[in-house]
């Protein structure tokens, strides 16, 4: 993983305010760069909504596929402490953490988009696409990045084709689901596996 693309640090140009949209579904959004203070939080955002009976009141719940955990405290720190990435939150009026994203940079100019969570309450608001949104801008002007990857488990065929709604395309590549350790939570079938999915920035 290069890091010759270092970050700005947190409170510069990458982090911005974002405006409600038009219908008023959402108050106005503040985005910034997560800190080592943050970490607690962003692990709980996380967990509700994926893991757990918590996770169903949204409908991005990994909860029939996968038991267990999605991340932990040291899978987050050490994303908050590669100078190659950095977690983005996105507060709710109130200072409320609402949504958060993981972006990092990579060698070939493409920026790889993963941990992201709305809170499972403010789900099917239209934060989720604003977050998205963001998260591309600040790909694009930090680092001039070409394009942006995620991967998805191939199974969530809603949430691939809430993503190709907004230009993601699947590239034909598939990548094995890691069986075996935990850390990734506990499989509930034995045929999980990730698509990569792609959108061009530039």
């Amino acid at each position: 993983m290069s890091s010759a693309a270092g970050f700005p640090p947190p409170g510069s140009s990458g982090d911005a305010p974002a405006s409600a949209p038009a219908d008023g579904r959402a108050d106005p959004l503040t985005f910034r760069t997560a800190t080592q203070d943050d970490i607690p939080a962003v692990v709980a955002l996380v967990e509700s909504a994926y893991r757990g009976d918590a996770s169903r009141a949204g409908w991005t719940t990994e909860a029939d596929l996968l038991d267990g955990q999605r991340t932990d405290a040291d899978a987050v720190a050490a994303i908050v402490a590669d100078p190659a990435s950095r977690i983005l939150l996105a507060l709710d009026s109130s200072g409320r953490l609402v949504g958060c994203a993981q972006l990092t940079v990579r060698a070939d100019g493409t920026v790889y988009f993963g941990m992201f969570a709305v809170r499972p309450g403010r789900q099917g608001t239209g934060l989720g696409t604003r977050i998205l949104a963001e998260a591309e801008r600040q790909a694009a002007t930090l680092w001039n990045a070409t394009a942006m990857e995620m991967t998805v488990i191939e199974q969530r065929s809603e949430l691939i084709a809430w993503y190709e709604r907004r230009g993601y395309r699947r590239t034909g590549e598939r990548r094995p689901f890691p069986y075996g350790d935990e850390r990734f939570g506990i499989p509930k079938r034995p045929d999980l596996v990730f698509a990569v999915l792609r959108k061009e920035l530039r």
